[in-house]
């Protein structure tokens, strides 16, 4: 059984990246393991492809859209997917 990694990314082209590299990349090249990535832009739906908003509570910075984030989420691992989900933080 082959490992299968989807990763939700706003910048895709930075995969597989250091993961291509040294025993890892060896396992991908041997298909021991894949990766697919799923550009979260494509879930947004204004015109400008928005992802991120100021933060409810007010602040500084800017946090992703939980709206386009669940729809990445549902559309890269269905209900039926009995994958594991890693889902972030933004505090590490």
């Amino acid at each position: 059984m082959t490992f299968r990694a989807t990763v939700l990314t706003l910048y895709p082209d930075m995969f597989p990246g250091t993961l291509g590299l040294a025993l890892a990349g060896k396992g991908l090249e041997s298909g021991a393991w894949s990766i697919e990535t799923v550009q979260i832009r494509d879930f947004a739906t204004d015109k400008h492809r928005s992802v991120d908003d100021t933060p409810a509570g007010g602040g500084a910075g800017m946090v992703l859209r939980a709206d386009v984030l669940a729809r990445a989420i549902d559309a890269a691992a269905p209900a039926g997917d009995t994958r594991p989900r890693l889902l972030m933080s933004p505090r590490g």
